[in-house]
């Protein structure tokens, strides 16, 4: 077989045309050889991009057939089970695309699964950014971006979630006005915009059906293509190990290796989603029959993704306000108020709050591409554990009916649990993850500084068995080693009693404070060289007795 000495003609030719007119030739040698680290975690966004490549290409195919409005007209179409029953237009032609339309079904199961999948992936990738500290400078921008998009997609869901107009959907939407109009002041405003008048009114499936496939849409292409330009011009975080440093990146080229990856990463996605379009019914919409404002099904729940905002109206007691003491000037159902605002608001918030709030505390500037492990910041990931219980609490919660008939317990106490527990949960996950945390930091700590147990048994001297420790490979010590402490602000007073600069006041004391818990090294890494246990049990004693070493 010859070598291949020279670029082939079909490539050199098109190669030299654009580059003598366009001068992309520097261009595309700089990015195609672009590094991107190996490690798996860095894939879970992957998943969220192409389920929204995905999701494009369906809804792309379903809008060809989908009819936004709310019209009312007598269905003639192949479920015989609904013939010449009213409907709108919309729920009509969702029952076209499922039964009517070649591929219609497949494409509307891939569609849903795909949107359930976007989000998940998301929320992965983010769990994953946040516990690695992906998100310190340079980063905080890139941070916002996909907070913002997280909220978006949540958005886009509940839009798209209501234009079947089927009886579930409908249901949802009723709880999404009520919630609208007790908002004070711009409650009743927000709701006319949305429906058009009194609910339902007639305009509430177009008006979301432009927001579901023209504005929200549009801006998160916008936002994801920001994102992706962010992290390219950024370059990509890397997890600690032997030879990677803030200044370099150690992986494979975008071409070809991330290329192959990623283009194999795409279709095993599509493949996924595939299959549970094939063989997982998801929203039989022809079974839940047209919505009519006076009807509601049985165990109602709405997608994984808004199940917390439902657990939080479940839970959520009674309360309201009335003005003035009566409920003529004006209620405030703070039943409905909080649950709709409080969650969502200390989640996002919270989210979007916390790169700068940890900088405030940390007095932490530096620029950081290296990622953390979890385990070393455990006051982070001590956090971020604690609202994935209040989140997961109030998720659970949104189903206390189905547990309540399904384990047989009465649904007044599932609800009093829930209430509970959405305060004790979040509280007993920081204190036990914590401990957690310090826990693995203290393992790594004894690897590092007696090393790994090798199977073999050696007897000393003066007759002890030990089994012998060897020193951990260079790659898992130089991952371990890539601790730092976790920056914290001089808190210390001077010779005179004086505190630092701005940590004066009570602001200041408090930040002080802060940073002291928050920051420092809680277990620190000995230098070790493996052998250390053996030399403590050898000093205990000497003799002559037998050196013998027994393999496992």
């Amino acid at each position: 077989m010859s070598e291949l000495k020279a670029t082939p003609k079909a490539i050199a030719g098109p190669s030299n045309f654009l580059d003598e007119r366009l001068g992309g030739a520097n261009f595309l040698k700089r990015n195609l050889r672009k590094i991107f680290p190996d490690h798996w975690s860095f894939l879970l966004g992957e998943i969220a991009l192409y389920s929204f490549v995905i999701l494009l290409l369906t809804g792309t195919f379903l809008t060809l057939w989908f009819k936004p409005s709310m019209m009312e007209v007598a269905y003639d179409g192949s479920y015989a089970p609904l013939k010449g029953v009213m409907m709108s237009e919309a729920y009509a032609s969702s029952l076209e695309i499922s039964f009517d339309v070649r591929g219609g079904l497949l494409m509307r199961q891939m569609h849903h699964w795909a949107a359930l999948l976007f989000v998940a992936g998301m929320t992965v990738h983010m769990l994953r950014v946040f516990f690695t500290g992906a998100y310190r400078k340079p980063r905080e921008i890139n941070w916002i971006i996909g907070v913002l998009l997280l909220t978006l997609a949540l958005a886009e869901g509940l839009t798209g979630y209501s234009l079947p107009d089927d009886l579930l959907s409908g249901a949802g939407l009723r709880i999404t006005e009520g919630v609208a109009i007790s908002l004070p002041l711009v409650g009743t405003y927000i709701t006319f915009f949305l429906f058009g008048g009194e609910y339902p009114g007639e305009d509430v499936i177009s008006r979301f059906y432009s927001l579901h496939i023209l504005l929200i849409p549009g801006i998160l292409l916008a936002l994801v293509t920001a994102h992706m330009v962010l992290m390219w011009v950024q370059k990509h975080t890397q997890m600690p190990g032997k030879g990677r440093t803030n200044q370099n990146v150690v992986g494979a080229p975008f071409y070809p290796a991330f290329m192959a990856k990623a283009g194999a990463y795409f279709l095993f996605t599509l493949g996924v989603i595939s299959g549970l379009a094939t063989f997982t019914q998801i929203n039989p919409i022809w079974l839940f029959g047209p919505y009519t404002p006076a009807d509601i099904s049985a165990g109602s729940q709405p997608d994984w993704y808004m199940g917390f905002l439902e657990g939080s109206l479940r839970l959520m007691p009674p309360w309201e306000i009335n003005l003035f003491g009566t409920a003529n000037a004006g209620t405030l159902p703070l039943s409905v108020i909080i649950p709709a605002l409080v969650p969502m608001g200390i989640i996002m918030t919270g989210l979007a709050l916390y790169p700068f709030l940890e900088r405030w505390v940390t007095g932490d500037n530096r620029e950081h591409h290296i990622a953390d492990r979890p385990r070393n910041n455990p006051h982070r990931t001590s956090i971020g554990i604690a609202a994935m219980t209040f989140y997961g609490v109030l998720w659970l919660l949104g189903a206390n009916d189905e547990i309540a008939a399904n384990f047989h317990v009465s649904l007044n106490h599932t609800t009093y649990a829930g209430r509970v527990l959405v305060f004790v949960g979040p509280a007993l996950a920081y204190l036990i993850t914590y401990r957690i945390c310090l826990g693995l930091q203290r393992s790594d700590q004894a690897i590092v500084s007696h090393g790994v147990e090798s199977g073999v048994i050696k007897r000393l001297p003066h007759g002890e068995f030990i089994e012998v420790h060897t020193p951990p490979s260079e790659d898992i010590e130089a991952h371990m080693r890539g601790k730092e402490p976790v920056p914290m602000l001089p808190v210390d007073e001077d010779s005179s009693g004086i505190p630092p600069k701005g940590m004066r006041g009570p602001l200041g004391k408090l930040r002080g404070r802060m940073s002291k818990a928050y920051g420092g090294e809680k277990i620190p890494l000995d230098d070790g060289h493996g052998h250390e246990h053996e030399d403590e049990h050898a000093a205990i004693g000497s003799g002559g007795s037998d050196d013998r070493s027994i393999t496992h």
